[in-house]
């Protein structure tokens, strides 16, 4: 074990840990992780987003979780927190994405790096361990949170941004099997203060290519970018009978697939932002654009922790909105993230095929392509 010195990343004090394949940075507040550089073949991809305005001077009032804005963070709980819950005022995502984490240590042993991370809940009662993994000769990243000491009903999860090429619908969107999707029920942004919002609020998905607009036309959600001058938000609810539940974003032209692979017991959803200047006022000004959150979460849309608490509308349909830690029994969050190339006549991604050391990704038109995964990482140790 070994401490780790800090850099200056993208405005933001960072570590960085690194493997053959795969080199990535960690902010110290909010623990966002972004830049992460892909190495496949001959070049590197950097697939996440890190909002433009990271080297400004922002209003006093700005929360530290737009200050660093970027790549993929842990939220604890999930969401706004605008409603009180339990006497407790939680910031935006919680804790563990706006304060400053704590540096464990790091290892590395026959290749596998390590990086440790800790925080003590000032919100919740507990405490938060972060663990992030690179493998020799994999373009995945491991990341596992262990929440302690919380007893408290909770929402929680990723939230991974992608950055988009600016071609209209360059990108691919899947899951694997679910059980129910829903635009979210209330308008994603009120013109009003400056945000404008297309898809009809509430309104069910049958169909990704065909959703129903305010408009009274269709959106088709399986393609990104699109919908430019808005910002939208909709769930795909996972099956929870998977062993494994996977999303996924394949970019045919750029030559690569993004992939996040879950136990759907834990996350049980699957929350899409569609980020394409639907926010005029500040810091989004109009400019984050091109950008997809697909946040692998426990939890009722983006509302918070006392929404996904009580009944709503996602629980009636059977779909777990939080979960409750104890005193007793820590709770593991495991995630996985990973990079593959992929030829130009690949399509999208029809399904994962996942073995115990590698998956395997099927394109629409039959195109399969594996690397390697340690996937047994998602249910643990023995």
């Amino acid at each position: 074990m070994k401490a780790l010195p800090k850099e200056t990343i993208f405005g933001q004090p960072s570590w960085t840990l690194a493997s053959d394949r795969v080199t990535a940075a960690v902010t110290q507040c909010g623990g966002h992780l972004a830049p992460v550089s892909f190495r496949l073949g001959r070049r590197s991809v950097q697939p996440f987003a890190i909002a433009p305005w990271w080297n400004e001077k922002l209003a006093a009032d700005t929360p530290p979780i737009l200050r660093v804005l970027r790549g993929d963070f842990f939220c604890l709980p999930f969401g706004g927190n605008a409603t009180p819950y339990r006497g407790q005022q939680h910031p935006a995502h919680g804790d563990t994405a706006n304060r400053r984490w704590r540096l464990l240590g790091s290892d590395s042993l026959n290749g596998v790096v390590t990086l440790r991370l800790g925080m003590d809940l000032a919100t919740f009662s507990g405490q938060v361990e972060k663990r992030i993994t690179l493998r020799p000769g994999q373009t995945a990243v491991y990341q596992e949170h262990v929440v302690s000491g919380v007893d408290a009903p909770t929402s929680l999860g990723h939230h991974a941004t992608l950055q988009f090429p600016e071609r209209p619908g360059a990108g691919h969107f899947s899951t694997s099997g679910i059980i129910h999707a829903q635009v979210f029920v209330e308008p994603a942004e009120n013109p009003a203060t400056g945000g404008y919002s297309l898809l009809q609020p509430g309104a069910l998905i049958k169909d990704l290519t065909r959703v129903p607009t305010i408009t009274g036309g269709f959106a088709d959600l399986s393609r990104y970018p699109a919908r430019r001058g808005y910002t939208d938000l909709a769930i795909f609810c996972a099956d929870p009978a998977l062993p494994v539940a996977w999303s996924a974003v394949a970019l045919p032209e750029e030559g690569y697939a993004w992939f996040s692979l879950r136990d759907p017991q834990v996350l049980a959803s699957t929350l899409l932002w569609m980020s394409n200047n639907g926010r005029h006022y500040p810091p989004w000004n109009s400019r984050h654009q091109n950008v997809m959150g697909v946040e692998d979460i426990t939890a009722f849309f983006h509302c918070g922790a006392a929404e996904s608490a009580r009944p709503n509308v996602l629980s009636r349909h059977g779909v777990k909105t939080s979960l409750k830690p104890t005193t007793r029994q820590p709770l593991h969050v495991r995630y996985i993230m990973g990079l593959v190339a992929i030829p130009k006549t690949f399509g999208r991604v029809r399904d994962i095929e996942v073995e115990t050391a590698r998956v395997t990704l099927v394109g629409s038109a039959g195109t399969r392509v594996s690397t390697a995964v340690d996937t047994g990482f998602l249910q643990g140790p023995g």
